[in-house]
């Protein structure tokens, strides 16, 4: 063993070495500069093909997978085509995407050294032609223009109808995989890359950029997310796709979650119960208690994330779609929030609010059937198992992190639920009131009681007036019916 004399071991001359460029500074500027990140073992465990593409690699993550290799004959293919049209050298496209080299690198986090240079400037410019000319192609074919469209032949921008990714045919088969793929975590472009490709091929790459990023969002938000009627902001910037599509579901007209005001004038044991309920993470009873509680259940004006109120008894929550892309898209949104530093906790507080009010089937049916959910996968206990598997081992949050906003919304369904009176008039209303034949016995029911009483009170009164008038009472037989 080599002992401590005058020659300084290697690690510890290392060790030295990496304590001396350490600072607060320059850590946080590199963290800041990471915007694509590797999940957990932990967390892939969990879920393993979540976080897996299954068509197509874009970035260096996955790039080699035995399974994405078929599309990379595609890609090169793409790449020809794409630069060929535009009439421009190759060399100005590599160019741009060269001098940003830098600033992509750092997006990935962990990137290896292998990837350093012409290998990662090659994956770059080679996935970012492919995903422009894919989200292009689906744009002409769903009848959105933006390209040439030969209705004699249908052929799809040079394309032929029967092209297995970019035709008629892809579109039907390809389209959704490599749609889904996008919103992986690992699978990440960064929308920069395609700013820059995109400048070049308009002739814009030395103008402001400003034009071309909102064109770019508009291009991948209508892709990844069709029924989203709601351009992307253009002062909020994104990262890459799956940024995007999360600001896209957090947006939207709308006043943030918010519950019942009257919290001031709570007596003492509220508060204590208020406070218990605080170090419980604000725990809340599934959706059919909360329903025999008497709180009702409405779909909110927007399909925002963020659009959940409690008012007078109503709990309004945004309409969601739950169908076979519900749980991979959430799983690599509440990933990205984990794992992005500044990115928020808003997805995540939703999913545990609703995994929390979503116990069994019957809280999925009741929610169905007040239209905040869509099923699309079946049954509704399909709809419950999945709301309930996208929680598991998930941290719950507090109220000073991004569930704040919905803490209230919490705190104030709470105190609902705990006043008696709200409770027997929901008894009341489901017991008499759930349907015309239970409220019309209820009023026949009345109707005779009154009747009864009525009929009581004509019986007994000459009696007592007998006895006011001081005649002695004479007792008179009924007569006869």
């Amino acid at each position: 063993m080599a002992s401590g004399g005058g020659n300084k071991r290697a690690w510890v001359a290392d060790l030295e070495g990496g304590l001396a460029g350490a600072g607060a500074a320059s850590e946080r500027a590199l963290w800041s500069k990471h915007s694509v990140h590797r999940v957990p073992a932990a967390v892939k465990d969990l879920h393993p093909h979540a976080y897996r593409p299954q068509v197509v690699s874009l970035g260096p993550f996955h790039h080699g997978d035995q399974r994405l290799v078929p599309m990379e004959p595609h890609k090169l293919r793409v790449v020809a085509r794409f630069v060929g049209r535009r009439r421009r050298p190759v060399a100005e496209f590599v160019a741009a995407v060269e001098a940003a080299a830098a600033e992509l690198e750092e997006s990935y986090q962990d990137l290896a050294g292998e990837w350093r240079g012409e290998r990662f400037l090659q994956v770059m410019f080679t996935d970012g032609c492919f995903l422009l000319e894919m989200m292009r192609t689906a744009k002409v074919i769903g009848g959105g223009g933006g390209g040439k469209h030969d209705e004699a032949s249908g052929a799809v921008g040079g394309y032929a109808h029967n092209d297995p990714v970019f035709g008629r045919h892809g579109a039907v088969y390809m389209v959704p995989y490599v749609r889904r793929d996008m919103l992986i975590v690992e699978n990440q472009l960064p929308l920069l890359l395609l700013q820059k490709l995109v400048a070049v091929e308009t002739g814009k790459e030395s103008q402001d950029l400003g034009d071309v990023e909102y064109e770019v969002k508009k291009m991948v938000l209508r892709f990844i997310s069709p029924s989203c009627k709601t351009p992307p902001a253009k002062e909020h910037r994104a990262l890459h796709p799956l940024d995007l599509f999360r600001k896209s579901l957090l947006s939207g007209q709308h006043q943030r979650p918010r519950g019942d005001r009257g919290s001031a004038g709570a007596g003492r044991d509220d508060r204590r119960r208020d406070d218990d309920e605080e170090a419980n993470g604000g725990i809340i009873r599934s959706a059919a208690e909360l329903y025999e509680a008497g709180i009702r259940f409405r779909r909110s004006p927007t399909a925002s994330l963020h659009d959940i109120t409690f008012r007078r008894g109503v709990l309004a929550l945004p309409f969601v779609v739950v169908d076979d892309s519900t749980e991979y898209a959430f799983l690599n949104l509440m990933a990205f929030e984990r794992l992005h530093a500044g990115a928020g906790n808003d997805v995540t507080a939703y999913v545990l609010f609703m995994d929390s009010i979503i116990d069994s089937a019957r809280d999925a049916a009741l929610l169905t059937a007040r239209g905040v959910i869509q099923n699309a996968v079946g049954s509704d206990k399909a709809v419950a198992r999945l709301f309930n598997g996208l929680s598991k081992d998930v941290v719950a949050l507090d109220g000073a992190g991004g569930d704040g906003e919905l803490y209230a919304v919490r705190r104030a369904v709470s105190r609902y639920c705990r006043k008696p009176c709200h409770v027997w008039r929901a008894n009341l209303v489901h017991t008499y009131f759930r349907s015309p034949w239970a409220f019309m016995s209820l009023a026949a029911a009345v109707f005779l009681l009154a009747m009864t009483v009525a009929q009581t009170v004509y019986t007994v009164l000459p009696f007592y007036q007998q006895g006011g008038n001081g005649g002695e009472a004479t007792y008179a037989a009924p007569a006869p019916r």
